[in-house]
């Protein structure tokens, strides 16, 4: 058995609304369990090696941001791309300012996120320099490889 982020996600949802505590699901080569009480729920993912990943995810963040009505207009952005999976911070602590906001001029090799996989916390650097137009996710929100997180102008 193996689970795919959209079914983790469901499975997520599914728990957080029947009220049960926790939930455990174990194959030879594939184990969740999902945990809720009075903390945000999360849910903790053990794969098989080589795709060793785990994801730790507040239940009110489970929602993926889909951008929609963006193909066309958005071609002259540059797009930033989560570079791993994890959870995604605009800023190093809660009381810390974030990053970088819309509007924003950034540099190449800018640090412009946090994201946090098992327990580490990776600096994401800008590939680019321009502008940021717009952040495509929301703060402590569980990101996929290669999901988009910002549209950079160049210009």
């Amino acid at each position: 058995m193996s689970m795919d982020i959209k079914q983790i996600q469901d499975l997520i949802k599914f728990v957080a609304k029947s009220g049960v505590n926790e939930v455990s699901i174990e194959e030879k080569d594939f184990k969740i369990t999902i945990k809720t009480n009075q903390e945000p729920t999360y849910v903790t993912a053990t794969l098989p090696a080589p795709v060793q990943a785990a994801a730790a995810a507040p239940i009110q963040a489970a929602e993926v941001a889909t951008p929609a009505k963006e193909a066309s207009d958005n071609s002259k952005y540059i797009t930033i791309k989560s570079p791993m999976i994890g959870t995604f911070y605009r800023s190093a602590s809660p009381e810390k300012p974030s990053y970088v906001n819309v509007g924003d001029e950034i540099q190449a090799g800018q640090i412009v996120c946090i994201l946090e996989a098992m327990k580490l916390f990776n600096e994401i650097e800008s590939e680019v320099s321009g502008k940021i137009v717009k952040i495509l996710v929301e703060n402590a929100q569980p990101v996929e490889y290669d999901q988009p997180l910002f549209l950079i102008d160049p210009s």
